[in-house]
């Protein structure tokens, strides 16, 4: 069926940024509402960014003005650029992909970063 797999986390400076992004396969892409969530250990997973299908974004305060998400239907992918990264955005991020309409979700695997000096 569906599968997300996200790729480019790791360790990166205060400051610094990274971009993540999670390839979508088994489905259309185009239909799907995309999302990515963190989770750091002992809290709940939190909604970081998302993107409708028809390209409306949204933004957790905790990252406006910092990160921006993207997709690109013909790559079948949703990024997440994040600049201006600090200690506590460190978390497992989560790549979530909602068909529209139905409302099934599925997750990535999720991928780790680590922002510290």
């Amino acid at each position: 069926q569906v599968q997300l797999v996200e790729s480019g986390g790791g360790l990166v400076q205060p400051g610094g940024s990274l971009r993540l992004s999670c390839v979508v396969s088994g489905s259309i892409f185009s239909i799907y509402d995309m999302g990515w969530y963190r989770q750091a250990p002992g809290k709940q997973r939190e909604l970081v960014a998302s993107i409708t299908s028809g390209g409306i974004t949204n933004y957790a305060d905790s990252v406006k003005g910092r990160h921006t998400i993207s997709r690109d239907n013909a790559k079948n992918t949703a990024y997440l650029q994040m600049n201006s990264l600090k200690p506590e955005d460190t978390a497992v991020y989560y790549c979530n992909g909602r068909k529209a309409f139905v409302g099934t979700t599925y997750w990535g695997k999720g991928i780790l970063v680590t922002v510290s000096s």
